[in-house]
């Protein structure tokens, strides 16, 4: 059967329904420019930012104050002009200018002179469509990935840690506590493993916990909570928590396994990688 190629009409069929919630990570993966995005409403320009995108919808913030934002209540259900840079996965860098229906000016609740405005396409171009899709299939791919990584321990030795690209820095982080250092010695996608400083307590099971973990090319931020701590034989506190969905902790682990195979096959061609265990808490 020959391949049929992804293009607009399969992704609008596909994740129709989705929608994608614009945060660091989501507008970095697309390509979106913060800095040149503006809604357009007759001679008025306001520079915005992507909260979330859909096929059919976009949410903006922008800075705007309560005398503009009821001023700017006058367009509500007229039609404004959009300017929306991006990077295509086909084209690179490219700039959309649309028409849409303004269907919702309101504040950002909790967030003073910080409006939102809710545009509806008229019509998408088949590119934005792309960029859209393309970035939802790769979070589908990231949810399948969270789950088939997260069934075995990888553990952390120098070779792990090469392969991994981990600099064997981390840290837990609370929110009326500063950083303390924690020593790795398991992780995968969805739990992690650790040593915690000498004299630490141990921690309450079901309780929130967030770390900081350095790579070589990158420092990621992942919550999580904690499911088990006790002291260990030597006297230690050893945690372990369960994670939350982190998709740069999802590709920078299967970019290990990744290396682990052509590690393997460098050395013995029929060879499989191993993968770790080690004794829970």
């Amino acid at each position: 059967m020959a391949h049929v190629p992804i293009g607009p009409v399969q992704y609008l069929e596909r994740f129709s329904e989705q929608s994608i919630v614009c945060n660091p990570y989501a507008l970095a993966k697309m390509g979106v420019a913060k800095n040149r995005c503006f809604i357009k409403m007759e001679e008025y320009v306001i520079s915005c930012v992507p909260f979330r995108m859909s096929f059919k919808r976009c949410l903006f913030t922008g800075p705007v104050t309560a005398k503009e934002l009821s001023f700017f209540q006058r367009y509500k259900n007229s039609i404004v002009g959009l300017s929306l840079s991006m990077v295509s996965p086909r084209t690179g860098p490219v700039r959309f200018f649309l028409h849409c229906h303004l269907s919702t000016v309101g504040q950002v609740k909790g967030r003073e002179n910080m409006g939102l405005f809710v545009v509806d396409f008229t019509a998408i171009p088949d590119e934005l469509v792309i960029i859209l899709g393309s970035f939802l299939e790769t979070q589908f791919r990231i949810n399948t990935q969270y789950e088939e990584y997260g069934q075995d321990p990888i553990v952390l030795n120098p070779n792990s840690a090469r392969l991994m690209g981990y600099t064997n820095a981390a840290v837990i982080t609370g929110p009326d506590a500063p950083g303390q250092n924690i020593q790795l010695l398991s992780i995968n996608t969805k739990r992690i493993e650790y040593l915690e400083a000498a004299g630490a307590q141990a921690r309450v099971p079901g309780s929130p916990a967030a770390y900081r973990l350095q790579f070589n090319q990158s420092r990621i931020s992942v919550r999580g909570t904690v499911d088990a701590s006790a002291v260990n034989p030597q006297g230690r506190v050893q945690t372990a928590s369960l994670l939350d969905l982190n998709p740069h902790l999802v590709e920078i682990i299967d970019e290990f396994y990744f290396r682990t195979k052509a590690d393997s096959d460098e050395h013995d061609p029929h060879g499989a990688p191993a993968k770790g265990k080690v004794q829970q808490v």
